[in-house]
């Protein structure tokens, strides 16, 4: 073949130079034709979309084009030019054909269409090639390219926090162990726990379900930074809605109080879904056309409506005048369901909505006490269809409150010292909030389980790839 740069199928839609030799190389969705001409959709992974090439038989034989079938991957050098045709402005006239790689018909998994979600789940290692994974993971890089861009262009520091650690931050559920003791004879004390002291760190490790606790430290020396990292949970939990490893979004910043954190944690949120609508457009209609109708309208909802502030105890007598029944009986001190939730913002103001100022008994030891002595200064946001998305709150910078709650709750804090230096050492007013990054995936992309919206998801029983 000639020596030509090869081009995307992305590049080739974008800015087609017609009557022009192209190169292009991917994997087959389909082959079609007859006796006379042979027509392949080609699909490279830059775009939902595929571009046809167009074989003349009188040029090809039936032995070269036999390996063409859906899921090979082949090279092509031909003509770009108007595609004659429905479904596509532009097609290669093939000149030349390479073939890399064949996929038997009996043997490839996606030969066919019409794959339930559940199937492709079994799959992992295969369905980023089908167009709705390809979709979905093409915005899952365009929010992730978002979140860094937002914080940077707003100043804030990309802080790297560990991966394993000796804290679970606010208790946020159980935690997976890191050792290198053997486990077919683990090292006892005299009273028969297990020998910590002989294990690598000298002490009990996990991996992190939380970047926030080290992200204060950052935010009380540098100002402003932000977290974006892999976190880890072992709970025994098989809903659409959890996973055992995701990725989470911290950002904490110094001088920030409740009002500020809550107008940040809106611009955020806004920025990520407009930057995704804009630069994932196709994506997301065939998302929108394929699942979830009305998820487009969605999206412009949140981003053209302000946000409601909204108290919790107001939250609550809406919730017990609205006559609504609700699976989860209503009173003030309940941490909400996402059916009170979504009430909230779907029904009642139809706007997506900040909820304020939570009992302190259903809210983590290092938020700030409100001088009511009764609530802390928390806020969640929540979504339509979704319910809560983004949890935070302006953390408790006073070290004798802190202390107090931390005694309250029986929390211990042996190996927290570092975290209450931060209060003894130029403590200041900060705050910060957690947005499960997944949770912001499955918003955007519409999907219903957020196992299809990782690459390859991690929950019980399920560590395949």
């Amino acid at each position: 073949m000639k020596p030509i740069r090869r081009q995307t199928v992305k590049q080739l839609i974008q800015n087609p130079l017609l009557d022009t030799t192209v190169d292009v190389k991917g994997w087959v969705r389909t082959r079609r034709g007859n006796k006379n001409v042979q027509f392949v959709a080609l699909n490279d992974g830059s775009t939902i979309k595929n571009i046809q090439i167009v074989f003349d038989l009188s040029r090809f034989s039936d032995e070269q084009l036999k390996p063409i079938t859906t899921g090979a991957s082949i090279h092509v050098q031909g003509t770009l030019v108007a595609s004659q045709g429905k479904g596509q402005s532009v097609e290669i006239q093939a000149d030349e054909l390479e073939i890399y790689g064949t996929a038997s018909p009996d043997e490839y998994p996606l030969q066919k269409k019409g794959h339930t979600l559940e199937f492709l789940r079994e799959k992992a290692h295969l369905r980023p090639r089908t167009n709705t994974f390809g979709a979905v993971l093409r915005i899952r890089h365009a929010l992730a390219f978002a979140v860094h861009k937002f914080f940077n262009d707003k100043g804030f520091y990309y802080f790297h926090t560990p991966l394993i650690t000796a804290s679970d931050c606010e208790g946020a559920g159980a935690m997976f162990q890191v050792t290198t003791l053997p486990l077919s004879d683990l090292p006892r004390t005299e009273e028969g726990a297990v020998d910590y002291s002989r294990d690598f760190f000298g002490k009990q490790a996990s991996l992190t379900v939380s970047g926030q606790l080290e992200g204060e430290l950052g935010a009380t020396a540098l100002g402003c930074i932000y977290t974006f990292g892999p976190t880890f949970r072992a709970e025994n939990s098989n809903t659409p809605r959890h996973l055992s490893e995701f990725w989470m979004i911290e950002p904490e910043m110094a001088f920030y109080e409740i009002a500020d954190n809550m107008d940040l944690a809106e611009e955020f949120i806004k920025f990520c879904i407009s930057y995704a609508l804009e630069h994932c457009a196709d994506d997301i209609q065939f998302l929108n056309d394929m699942f979830d109708k009305e998820l487009i309208d969605r999206l412009h909802f949140v981003v053209k409506n302000d946000f409601v502030r909204l108290p919790y105890t107001e939250g609550i007598d809406i919730l017990l005048k609205s006559g609504q029944k609700f699976e989860f009986p209503v009173s003030w001190g309940i941490d909400l369901a996402s059916e009170h939730e979504r009430y909230l913002v779907e029904k009642h103001f139809k706007k997506p909505v900040i909820l304020t100022d939570y009992p302190k008994e259903i809210k983590a030891f290092y938020m700030k006490l409100n001088d009511d002595g009764k609530t802390v200064r928390a806020m969640d946001v929540l979504f339509p269809k979704i319910g809560e998305i983004i949890g935070g709150s302006q953390r408790e910078e006073d070290y004798d409150k802190l202390m107090s709650r931390i005694e309250e709750l029986n929390i211990p804090m042996k190996d927290m010292w570092w975290y209450l230096d931060t209060r003894r050492f130029g403590t200041v007013p900060h705050s910060g909030f957690g947005l499960g990054f997944e949770r912001l995936v499955l918003f955007v992309t519409g999907m219903q389980n957020i196992r299809d919206v990782i690459p390859f998801p991690r929950f019980p029983g399920n560590c395949e790839f």
